[in-house]
């Protein structure tokens, strides 16, 4: 009687667990609407107008919805996917690395430039009428009597990559050795040299090639003082508990996008052609900085 009774309760709690994990499959497979994430390199408002086009498409092709997270700082959004909010997101490398190690973050591609190019590179601006500042080795000599721009502290070229190749090899400190020091994203940094607010600031080459696609007249009224080796271009992140399902779904939608006439076009507003596959192999490089620079701050 009373095994009876306990081969019962282990057929109940057999089928109870099945059914609990069919249910637990099914709400991840069957997502009504996925939070992508879009670092703050300019203003929302940009940032949506170039990417709303291919979220479109993402949509129509995923059939979910695919909508926008957007925060003030890079931190947001790796926050957004550290509670669930963001399921997939646009990160630079450094910010990448923050979400696969706090976020249950993976890559698994990165953006392929309007060139065919896998790599972009850092930069350090100045005004065109600051005739005594064009290089690196002039901002340190005058660095006491200027502002500088600094990025957001989860930028690769706006932070992590000046601050080992700028700052790091030559033992300073950017918090130490200027008048003064702002972090901003990349935007701002830009319109801050161009309207002579600040002296020098971070940048990168790919929002450089934006600018000049768009023609902005304020290119004119910037210099390039410093560039970087080259940093791998733009990684995408998804969380690790999407469905399997889902992530072959999203995976496919990037490998193949760009294919067409239209898409060619949306990718462009991004200065992007194609993407391509990677993992967290990608990563490894920025970690080699991001040790670097810890090391020496200790």
């Amino acid at each position: 009687m009373i095994h009876s009774m306990v081969k019962n309760i282990r057929k109940i709690s057999a089928v109870s667990f099945a059914v609990m994990g069919f249910l637990s499959f099914g709400n991840a497979a069957e997502k009504d609407v996925l939070n992508f994430g879009i670092i703050s390199t300019e203003s929302s408002q940009n940032l949506r107008s170039n990417w709303q086009p291919m979220l479109d498409d993402m949509s129509e092709e995923l059939g979910i919805e695919v909508k926008p997270f957007f925060a003030s700082d890079y931190a947001g959004v790796i926050q957004g996917m550290r509670f669930g909010k963001v399921d997939i997101a646009w990160y630079g490398n450094k910010s990448a690395m923050e979400a696969v190690d706090r976020a249950s973050g993976e890559v698994f591609a990165q953006v392929v430039y309007d060139d065919g190019s896998t790599g972009y590179k850092s930069y350090i601006i100045t005004h065109k009428d600051n005739d005594t500042i064009n290089s690196i080795e002039d901002m340190f000599a005058k660095a006491s009597n200027l502002t500088f721009g600094n990025g957001d502290p989860n930028s690769t070229s706006g932070y992590l990559v000046p601050a080992y190749y700028v700052f790091g090899v030559n033992n300073l400190d950017a918090n130490k050795i200027f008048k003064r020091t702002l972090n901003a994203n990349h935007e701002s940094n830009f319109m801050a040299v161009a309207n002579k607010h600040i002296d020098v600031a971070t940048f990168n080459s790919n929002n450089w090639d934006s600018l000049v696609a768009k023609q902005s007249p304020l290119i004119e009224k910037v210099k390039v003082i410093w560039e970087s080796p080259e940093i791998s271009s733009d990684p995408l992140v998804w969380r690790t508990d999407l469905s399997q399902e889902l992530k072959g779904n999203i995976k496919n939608f990037f490998m193949t996008y760009g294919d067409s006439p239209k898409e060619q076009e949306i990718l462009k507003n991004l200065t992007w052609s194609k993407f391509k596959e990677s993992s967290n192999d990608q990563l490894i490089p920025t970690r080699e900085l991001e040790k670097f620079k810890a090391s020496n701050s200790q």
